[in-house]
């Protein structure tokens, strides 16, 4: 089978570096010439040409979200009908609203790190996460099953969801708290003592404030009106844990620690 990647950075590197010696004949399309001389050890098949991916049998676009949808119109001239593509954006709504030649599924994959760029990525980002397809409602069953033995081979478990559903969920678990994280920053830059002080928790905390700047803008300008609802349950329910704080802390916590396993996995 022939898999195509355009865009290697962290998470079309670790793709990349997930599925090499898996049997798979990989393709990469990347501008940045660094990155090619790095990614041809492990792709012979790599170019700044998208037109290389003509043959391909399933292709992975990991661009920036802001140019998705150009990488799209622009494989709209190259793939045949029969090639099934997939986008691995952090919202998926914007991008189920069009039709194209090729067969597509928008997908997610739920992994990642506040690192990015090619030298970011490894080969087990994705071991144990969940990825989200979000297929069209005429997508044919065997289109799917083609992908998600793709994407296990990548040691991750498919989870299938609506775009909608998909794009409010991720605003509560992803986007809205990276933006939290940046405020709590913010709220504490200026207080050196505070600064000083600050240990595993206000670290722990503010990680997502690290998040790659532009895939940063790109969540907060496309999925506003999610976080925004976000932000207000957020408030809600602070609001609510005032009342009977001791019982309800002591429920959360026995929940949250069995939500996880030991190295850091969503058992759910």
């Amino acid at each position: 089978m022939k898999i195509g990647i355009v865009g290697l950075g962290l998470i079309g590197g670790s793709i990349l570096k997930s599925l090499y010696g898996k049997g798979f004949e990989l393709y990469s399309v990347t501008r940045n010439k660094q990155t090619v001389e790095a990614a041809s050890v492990l792709c012979q098949n790599i170019s700044s040409d998208i037109s290389i991916l003509k043959d391909c049998n399933i292709v992975f676009v990991a661009v920036p979200m802001s140019n998705v949808l150009e990488t799209l119109e622009k494989l709209n001239g190259v793939l045949s009908e029969k090639t099934l593509v997939t986008d691995v954006s952090s919202l998926k709504e914007f991008v189920m609203r069009k039709k194209y030649s090729f067969k597509f599924i928008g997908s997610h994959p739920m992994a990642g790190t506040e690192n990015s760029g090619y030298e970011a990525s490894f080969a087990e980002l994705f071991q144990g996460a969940k990825w989200v397809l979000t297929p069209y409602y005429d997508t044919l069953p065997q289109d799917g099953k083609k992908l998600e033995e793709v994407i296990s081979k990548m040691g991750a478990k498919v989870v299938y969801a609506d775009a909608k559903e998909h794009d409010e969920a991720v605003a509560k678990i992803s986007h809205m708290p990276m933006l939290l994280a940046q405020a709590l920053f913010k709220m504490a830059e200026d207080d050196d003592l505070a600064l000083e002080l600050a240990a595993s928790g206000f670290r722990d905390m503010t990680r997502l404030a690290m998040s790659n700047v532009d895939m940063a803008v790109d969540m907060v300008n496309m999925n506003t009106q999610n976080i925004e609802k976000s932000l207000i349950a957020l408030q809600n329910s602070i609001s609510d844990l005032k009342t009977n704080y001791r019982k309800k802390i002591t429920e959360i916590s026995e929940k949250r620690g069995k939500m996880y396993d030991k190295n850091g996995k969503n058992n759910l």
